[in-house]
């Protein structure tokens, strides 16, 4: 990791599988100045990292499907200085936590702008860039999550609780198995 001095040099590596959004992040960071590239699968995420070590890293939570939360110890082993940043567009206590819990130095919900996103990563911002009016973190908090919500946030629990056994996590649920799988293949409800 670059010296603190030499904030605007420092590399980025975005793992991201929504492409639009990835082009969109990568033009405003190298806009910025920043040594920032991308990646859209677990491979390619690798790749990069053990070819680059980025100094930070924004971490997509899901990978096409899979749980990009199994990234941040790989990230960790390949720089152990690494800074991660997580986003979702399902943001939940429960993945938050076990975010910052696996080495995450912060947890945001999509849609981010690149100011909040450099502040999660401890860049202070100069006096001529914008401030947002409020973090999104905090604006996440304040919205009551609806019963579906809820639902889906109790079986993420479970289910990380036993491991991702589907059968296990169906019998503490009292829930049919095959239940329990169509219920985790629905996306998220929003709030």
């Amino acid at each position: 990791m670059k010296g603190s001095g030499d904030e605007m040099n420092e590399s980025i590596l975005i793992i991201e599988d929504d492409d639009t959004f990835s082009a969109t992040l990568l033009r405003a960071l190298k806009r910025r100045g920043y040594a920032a590239q991308a990646a859209k699968s677990v491979p390619a995420a690798l790749g990069l990292a053990q070819a680059s070590a980025p100094d930070w890293v924004v971490l997509d939570l899901n990978l096409d499907g899979a749980s990009g939360l199994t990234l941040i110890p790989r990230l960790r082993e390949i720089s152990a200085e690494c800074r991660i940043v997580v986003l979702t567009g399902y943001a939940s206590i429960t993945t938050a936590v076990d975010a910052i819990k696996l080495g995450a130095v912060q947890y945001l919900a999509k849609p981010v702008d690149v100011d909040t996103l450099l502040r999660a990563f401890g860049h202070t911002l100069q006096a001529d860039e914008s401030l947002p009016e409020a973090s999104t973190a905090a604006a996440i908090s304040q919205v009551p999550m609806s019963v579906d919500r809820m639902e889906w946030e109790h079986i993420q629990r479970v289910l990380r609780e036993h491991k991702g056994n589907i059968s296990s996590t169906a019998r503490a649920l009292n829930m049919h198995r095959r239940t329990l799988q169509r219920k985790l293949l629905k996306r998220p409800a929003k709030q």
